[in-house]
């Protein structure tokens, strides 16, 4: 089956209808409801500018967006019809700042809303009419690889043909000098400016961001010569793709087209999924892709849990890598361990997948286990996705990364009912925030599952059967050739990726580490040492039975553990027999953790348990003693006790 064979299958009717969950689905936005044209629309506030939402009857699939810049509602037959064909119609008023750098972070804070809280699809359709070129332009100039094309009428390219008036256009006094305050700029800085649109068409060239411009051939408020003329000469000459529709004897107004078909079928066409599941490669995988490129040594670690940990998507996309660069001798780490969530992969990336070297390229797949074995909250699944990334991006700025959501049954039921899971919702806040490439598998397993092209066990469940496996594989395959369609130049270099300098939440484990077992000073009751496992009832799994174990099983015994950081936790296999574990930290109120979960009655289950989470950066001590209670199924009070993990430098 090819690539091309694979999108027939994964798409789905229109019907199909992914309300988010967080505000209900009888209101997925908030502040005021009406509606607009027959279609329900939402009027609320983001980044303290007034914003709107039109939402479509049926959502096409990947929720699609058409961002409309300056004078809502005038001539809207484009935004109806792609309302019809199941696209949302947004709006966010940054009126009188004419597209400068304060705009374009007011839009900059709406993008992140729709895209990181409503599931938005990452690349929208920009719409500017007239000075709404500039925003449109501006904004997609910043984000080149966040806008799947533009459709500019009669846009204003330049300020200094409007507002300015500076050539043969009627210019707004008034407007110009409005437009100078907003940038900061005196008449004679404006006059020099050089950061007009058409000055800076080079990141939508290079990105492969597709144009239209609409335009009247006798404006003389935005005249064609001025703006759209030089626009498409100079982004023709980079190599970009623009089509211009130049209306004969019509001025600025009216805008649009009569009958908007030639602009919905350009949005349509540049904005309809191609690879039939929602995926986006974020700032690109450029720096790994040019490590590979250099036919030397490149490292790609696979950070997961089971579904990673087997010979399932990890070995096809090997495959794959060493397919495409066959020179290049690839060092593959499987930092796969079943059973494990984000918070325990947070704190075992050094040891795991780091301690070989810098590694080029990482995967990352926790949202099945932060799903249905860990039960995380939204905040928890952000405080390990985003650590493991910040740690990451501290670790090598080259490094590039993919968040893979895998499929599990409550998923599927979940986009099924028009809902979206939200540990997939929390993991693409984190994607969103750092610009990381990722593929939501589950949603499109989802899709072809209501299309009925085959069911939940033909894909083979949680863990993939070989067909499933393939998709995940080509899927992942789609991925890059979606950010490596375009050549290498001769002069590519790898640039280190910007952290943003806050974080979604201050109290991410982005310094996650395990201290050292052996440099603990051990009380009556405590040992480190490999557990006799053939004395030891319950299931084992054998990663974890030749590892030297902090271990207790006699109620009231104590230990200090002394730290360096912001929080701790315990990396423990839970067996039939595990404990209740009592603990205070700096002297503070006791609190316990039972290390029981629920699959522990037939096997010694890896998990990690968080005892402190925010705590003053700096040293600290918890104090720990297993109770004389216990779980009402547990047999026993052991802590078995793979890692003592610390959210901060264990050499501070």
């Amino acid at each position: 089956m090819t690539a091309r064979d694979l999108l027939p299958l994964l798409m789905i009717p229109l019907s199909m209808c992914f309300a988010f969950t967080s505000l209900g689905a009888d209101q997925p936005f908030p502040g005021k409801q009406s509606t607009w044209h027959g279609f329900p629309r939402y009027d609320f506030t983001v980044d303290s500018r007034r914003c709107l939402v039109v939402t479509p009857r049926a959502e096409a699939p990947g929720r699609p967006w058409i961002w409309r810049a300056r004078f809502f509602g005038h001539q809207p037959q484009a935004d109806i019809a792609l309302l019809r064909r199941g696209f949302h119609l947004v709006y966010m008023d940054v009126g009188n700042l004419f597209g400068a750098p304060p705009a374009v972070k007011h839009w900059d804070a709406f993008y992140r809303t729709l895209t990181a809280d409503h599931g938005f699809a990452l690349k929208p359709a920009l719409e500017g009419m007239s000075r709404g070129g500039l925003i449109i332009y501006n904004w997609a100039i910043a984000n080149p690889g966040k806008v799947a094309c533009i459709y500019g009428d009669a846009p204003v390219c330049d300020f200094k043909s409007w507002p300015g008036g500076k050539g043969k256009g009627k210019g707004s006094p008034g407007g110009w000098q409005a437009c100078l305050k907003a940038y900061g700029l005196s008449e004679e800085e404006g006059l020099a400016y050089t950061g007009n649109p058409i000055d800076c068409l080079p990141p939508l060239a290079k990105a492969g961001v597709p144009l239209l411009n609409v335009c009247g051939a006798a404006d003389n408020v935005v005249p064609v010569a001025e703006n759209t003329a030089i626009l498409a000469e100079r982004y023709r000459a980079l190599g970009g793709r623009i089509e211009t529709i130049i209306k004969p004897e019509c001025g600025h107004h009216p805008h649009s087209l009569k009958d908007p078909k030639p602009i919905v079928e350009f949005v349509l066409a540049n904005t309809v999924e191609k690879t039939g599941v929602p995926m986006s490669s974020g700032s690109g995988l450029r720096n790994c892709r040019l490590r590979f490129a250099e036919k030397d040594k490149a490292r790609v670690a696979f950070l997961g849990g089971s579904i990673t940990n087997m010979e399932g998507y990890r070995p096809r996309v090997c495959a794959d890598l060493k397919a495409r660069f066959p020179d290049t001798a690839f060092d593959f780490i499987n930092a796969g361990v079943s059973s494990t969530c984000s918070t325990t992969g947070a704190f075992r990336l050094e040891t795991e997948a780091f301690h070989r070297g810098p590694v080029d390229l990482l995967f990352v797949e926790f949202a099945v286990n932060d799903n249905q074995d860990a039960h995380h909250t939204p905040v928890e699944c952000i405080r390990g996705m985003e650590g493991i990334v910040r740690h990451a991006r501290q670790e090598n700025p080259l490094i590039d990364i993919v968040f893979l959501y895998c499929a599990n049954a409550s998923h599927i039921k979940t986009y099924s009912s028009g809902a979206a899971p939200e540990e997939i919702t929390a993991h693409r806040k984190v994607a969103a925030h750092y610009s990381v490439a990722e593929i939501d598998f589950a949603r499109g397993v989802a899709n072809a599952i209501d299309a009925n092209e085959f069911d939940w066990k033909r894909f083979g469940g949680c863990h993939p059967s070989s067909f499933g496996n393939d998709l995940y594989g080509k899927w992942i395959g789609q991925l890059m050739d979606l950010a490596w369609q375009e050549p290498v130049s001769a002069d590519a270099k790898t640039a280190a990726e910007t952290l943003p300098p806050a974080p979604l939440d201050e109290a991410a484990y982005s310094q996650g580490t395990h201290l050292d077992k052996t440099a603990l000073e051990l009380s009556d009751g405590w040992s480190v040492g490999v557990p006799d496992w053939g004395a030891i009832p319950g299931g084992k799994r054998g990663r974890f039975t030749k590892a030297p174990l902090l271990t207790c099983t006699s109620p009231e015994a104590p230990i200090s553990i002394p730290f360096t950081g912001t929080a701790i936790g315990l990396y423990v296999v839970a067996g039939p027999d595990a404990g209740i574990i009592e603990f205070s930290v700096d002297g503070g109120d006791k609190q316990r953790v039972d290390l029981y979960h629920r699959h522990s009655a037939n096997l010694h289950y890896p998990r990690t348990c968080m005892l402190a989470q925010e705590l003053p950066a700096g040293q600290h001590t918890v104090e720990l003693r297993m109770s004389r209670d216990k779980n009402a199924k547990s047999t026993g009070h052991a802590a078995r006790i793979v890692a003592v993990c610390v959210n901060g430098n264990p050499g501070d």
